[in-house]
C-alpha cells in the first residue's frame, strides 16, 4: 500500500461479505469466480473475478482493513487480493495485525477476559447431539457448531440472558453460535487503526470511515462508521436491521460483494473532495453495540 495520504478507511468483513462458501455464491461455480482460500487440499471460499479486482483497486484509493471474526490463523488462510495489509483485524476485534503480526499491546487489553468460566457454563447448558463442535477463539471467546433446526426451544434466550449479566452477548450465525465478551468488538478495534493510521499519516485528519458486514457481529462496526453498507443476506438481513446512513443492497450473494464494492469505490472517490473537519476517533460511538 501506498504511503501517500489517503482520505478514506474502509473496514470490511469477510465471510459472506468480500468472500463466499460455494453454497453462499447464489450460483455454480465457473469462469466468473476464483478461489481464495483452500482447507485441507480443497476450495473453500471465493470471491467473483470482478470483486477481486474491484478490491485490489480500492486499496489504491483508500486504507482498507479486513475486519474478520475468524482468528488469526483462519485469516491467514485467505488470499485476499490488495494484500499485503499494513493493519488487518481478527477476533471480532481482539487482535489487531500489523504486517501480519499481532499487536501485543492491543492483545493486553483483553488479559482479564473470564473466558474458563463462561466456557465451563456454555459446555453444561450445551449438551447434547445438536452440538457438533466446540470451539474456543484465540483465548478470547467461544463458539459452538451446531445443527441449526437442532437447538433446543428457549436456549439462545436462556444463554443469552445469562451472558448478558457476565459483560458477554450471544450470536446465532447460520452453524455457530458465538458467546463474545462485550470489549471484544470490532468497531473499537476499527477505532485504534483508525487512530493509528492518522497519526502515522496514512490517513487524514479530515478521513471518513466506511464499513461493509453482514452479520451481527459486524452491527456495531456498521453503527460507527460514517458511511456503512450491508448485503441483502444474512443475519442483519434477517433481523432487518437499519440505520441512519446505512445502505442494504440489491443483490444477494457473491453479487452483492460486487455491489458493495462498487459502491464503495464510489463513496471513497466522493470523500476525497475537500470535506469539513474530521469526525475523531474518541468522538464516535465505538461500543458493543448490537443489531
Amino acid at each position: 500500500m501506498s504511503r501517500e495520504m489517503k482520505n478514506a478507511l474502509v473496514s470490511v468483513d469477510l465471510d459472506r461479505t468480500m468472500i463466499y462458501s460455494d453454497l453462499a455464491l447464489g450460483f455454480d461455480i465457473g469462469d466468473s469466480v476464483m478461489c481464495v482460500e483452500t482447507y485441507e487440499g480443497g476450495p473453500l471460499s471465493y470471491m467473483t473475478h470482478v470483486a477481486a479486482g474491484s478490491l485490489e483497486e480500492l486499496t489504491k484509493t483508500a486504507v482498507v482493513v479486513p475486519t474478520t471474526t475468524r482468528t488469526i490463523e483462519q485469516f491467514q488462510r485467505i488470499a485476499l487480493p490488495g494484500a499485503p495489509w499494513r493493519y488487518a483485524i481478527t477476533s471480532n476485534g481482539g487482535n489487531i495485525l500489523v504486517d501480519g503480526e499481532p499487536d501485543r499491546s492491543w492483545r493486553e487489553k483483553f488479559a482479564d477476559i473470564e473466558l474458563a468460566q463462561i466456557r465451563a457454563e456454555l459446555h453444561s447448558r450445551a449438551d447434547g447431539d445438536w452440538v457438533l463442535k466446540r470451539r474456543t477463539a484465540d483465548d478470547l471467546f467461544c463458539y459452538l457448531v451446531v445443527e441449526p433446526a437442532e437447538v433446543p426451544d428457549g436456549f439462545l434466550t436462556e444463554w443469552s440472558q445469562w451472558c448478558a449479566t457476565q459483560g458477554w452477548n450471544v450470536s446465532q450465525q447460520g452453524r455457530k453460535i458465538y458467546t463474545m465478551p462485550d470489549a471484544v468488538c470490532k468497531s473499537r478495534a476499527v477505532a485504534e487503526v483508525l487512530s493509528r493510521c492518522i497519526n502515522d499519516g496514512r490517513l487524514s485528519t479530515a478521513a471518513v470511515t466506511f464499513a461493509a458486514g453482514d452479520g451481527a457481529l459486524d452491527a456495531d462496526m456498521l453503527i460507527a462508521a460514517n458511511n456503512a453498507i450491508r448485503p441483502a443476506h444474512g443475519e442483519l438481513e434477517a433481523l432487518n436491521f437499519q440505520h441512519p446512513g446505512l445502505t442494504v443492497t440489491q443483490a444477494s450473494g457473491a453479487l452483492a460483494g460486487e455491489e458493495i464494492l462498487t459502491w464503495l469505490h464510489e463513496r471513497v472517490g466522493r470523500s476525497m473532495e475537500p470535506i469539513g473537519p474530521s469526525v475523531r476517533p474518541t468522538d464516535q460511538g465505538v461500543g458493543p453495540h448490537r443489531g
